[in-house]
């Protein structure tokens, strides 16, 4: 018997799934607008891409959830004069909820209802920052391998002329003394940017079963004891998350330089930074270069409403010695990489005025915690 005889007499036997037990298993966004542009039906994941329930988004129009000037908008009007589907890739989709989004479009006429349209949306994102995720990565290594060199090559001559500097310092005239202190001064001040290089060495660890609540809450306790302790903090988690395949001291790491940025990122007085945990379902990566694929379901995000990153930073910010503070190191986020690239994660963000967001996906353990493991 054909597959599809086979297919007809189940479907005698057994009722078909509704249309919209299909659309809610894919787990790209989905959305019918119809012919006045009002939206008539979402699937699961448009609501999970907005950030609004179904409820709330069937009957608004699409205007209404992104600017006019959006180019969806004139690809939906061709698909609509031309009643044939279109695909655009790499459109930019941008709103103060979801943020600045990267996406591949399909827009299709529905046949049953004229003017009516199927707009499907596919974040093409992801997979970007994973290539982007890669040359962090040995962007790192780089760092790691010029500490290793500038360590030997010249740490240790600098020893010998600070020591010098200082038994000059004893007997030189005091017109002079000022000049062995500015070379002692100096040759302390490149051993100190050796030594936060060093920082970037490469640690091996176990990875094992960390409870990334118990990092966040630790994380947040040392904040607002010091350099947070003009912000108000919100927590939004998902109590039902598995645990995070990784290691937990560096995993601190990671979101105290997060929480830290954010931090002083934020206004003086009415400054917010907001903890978030949720499960992706269906993210799976494939790595550049080999038949293994990563699953990336844990998502940990640290949001802030400060005045936002400059755009002209954006390609480069996790690039080592690239930052925004007159007084940093540009290292902070370039470590985030390394060590959440340690873990087989990804890290991104968006940024606009009041909302900077930086996601951390991380993959997670096959089984729970022990009770004694979550304690």
């Amino acid at each position: 018997m054909s597959k599809k005889l086979a297919y007809v007499g189940r479907a005698a036997s057994a009722p078909m799934p509704e249309p919209v037990a299909v659309l809610n298993a894919l787990v790209s966004p989905v959305m019918v607008l119809d012919e006045e542009g009002f939206v008539a039906q979402v699937n699961g994941a448009a609501e999970d891409f907005f950030e609004v329930s179904a409820s709330h988004l069937v009957g608004v129009e699409l205007r209404d959830l992104l600017p006019g000037d959006s180019p969806l908008f004139s690809l939906i009007d061709q698909a609509r004069q031309t009643d044939a589907p279109l695909v655009e890739y790499g459109m930019v989709l941008d709103n103060p909820r979801i943020g600045r989004r990267i996406m591949d479009i399909q827009v299709s006429p529905l046949p049953e209802r004229r003017g009516w349209m199927v707009v499907a949306l596919h974040e093409q994102s992801i997979a970007v920052k994973m290539g982007h995720q890669l040359s962090h990565r040995n962007s790192a290594r780089s760092v790691s391998a010029m500490a290793a060199i500038m360590a030997h090559e010249v740490k240790n001559p600098l020893s010998g002329i600070r020591g010098a500097a200082q038994l000059l310092e004893q007997y030189c005239a005091p017109d002079d003394r000022v000049l062995a202190q500015l070379i002692r001064d100096e040759a302390d001040r490149i051993c100190a940017l050796v030594d936060r290089m060093e920082i970037f060495e490469q640690l091996p660890f176990e990875p094992g079963p960390v409870n990334i609540h118990s990092v966040l809450e630790h994380v947040r306790r040392i904040a607002t004891a010091g350099f947070a302790s003009h912000v108000r903090f919100v927590e939004n988690y998902d109590p039902s998350l598995p645990a995070v395949l990784g290691n937990r001291d560096q995993l601190i790491q990671v979101f105290l330089n997060l929480v830290k940025n954010a931090a002083e990122a934020v206004p003086s007085e009415g400054g917010e930074i907001i903890l978030g945990t949720a499960f992706q379902h269906g993210v799976r990566l494939a790595v550049p270069g080999s038949d293994s694929r990563v699953h990336l379901p844990l998502m940990i995000t640290v949001q802030d409403n400060g005045a936002g990153i400059p755009p002209d930073l954006h390609e480069h910010l996790f690039d080592p010695f690239v930052t925004t503070k007159s007084s940093g190191t540009g290292l902070g986020l370039a470590l985030v990489a390394k060590i959440v690239g340690d873990h087989g994660g990804v890290v991104e963000f968006d940024s606009q005025p009041r909302r900077t967001v930086f996601r951390v996906m991380l993959p997670m353990v096959q089984q729970d915690l022990s009770e004694e493991e979550a304690e």
